[in-house]
């Protein structure tokens, strides 16, 4: 018989895992993005996802979460539910029950909560907020970023229901709306949420634009994890972000 060696496999600085939607077109080329030439390792597995984005729809996910987050190995250092809206309506605290019950000594991060991260981080509290939802998912988003203590000043949405659709909004309309929103009323920085929007070609530009920081959904929850993960992960993504 042939003898053989073990190493730690993919990933020697950390192994992290994804939870994305099955209707999520965006987040896992982002990611690549930051990745890519860095010793970590992502996996990551599928949720099943209403193609139309309701609250009543965003909630149905909580009973398929951790069947979700069982398809993804052990051993992984930080684990991200993807999905800015359910992650609002189901709770963070309660994702993080879920996913833990699977990979309990995991870290567990979701874009909510990656943003609030994010902001404080940035030292933001008046917020401009970006999303491609229609107002009974933008409403909850909303109170929650009001009880941790930040305030939207002002919010512009594309209004859509379908995410199939989110995905497809041009990264101009996406910029376009963020420099817009901005000038509405004077903000420390931009929230673009959701997962399946298009960001990363152009949140430089969104950023000299605005004037102030802009803080995506993939942005954030890809920095979010790094950073639970331990990992100094400066100059990997765009944005002011990673530049904390």
């Amino acid at each position: 018989m042939q003898t053989y060696d073990l190493d730690d496999g993919y990933g020697g600085a950390a192994k992290l895992g994804l939870i994305v939607l099955s209707t999520d077109e965006t987040l896992e080329n982002e990611a690549r993005q930051v990745l890519a030439g860095q010793a970590v390792s992502l996996v990551h597995t599928r949720i099943r996802a209403e193609a139309d984005v309701t609250p009543e729809a965003l909630k149905m996910m909580e009973k398929r979460l951790p069947e979700a987050a069982q398809l993804l190995p052990e051993g992984l250092k930080a684990v991200g539910y993807a999905c800015t809206s359910a992650s609002t309506v189901i709770g963070p605290a309660r994702v993080a029950e879920l996913v833990q019950d699977s990979h309990p000594e995991a870290a567990v991060s979701d874009p909510i909560s990656a943003v609030m991260a994010g902001l404080h981080a940035l030292k933001a509290k008046r917020i401009a907020f970006v999303s491609p939802y229609v107002k009974e998912v933008t409403a909850p988003m909303r109170a929650l970023l009001s009880a941790n203590g930040f305030e939207a000043v002002s919010e512009f949405s594309f209004a859509e229901r379908e995410d199939r659709k989110v995905a497809r909004i041009s990264e101009q309309s996406t910029l376009e709306a963020i420099e817009n929103v901005s000038k509405i009323s004077e903000c420390d920085a931009v929230f673009a949420s959701c997962t399946n929007l298009r960001t990363f070609g152009i949140l430089q530009e969104a950023e000299q634009r605005a004037g102030c920081p802009v803080i995506s959904s993939n942005q954030a929850l890809l920095w979010h994890l790094l950073k639970l993960a331990g990992l100094k992960s400066v100059g990997w993504g765009p944005g002011a972000l990673f530049k904390q």
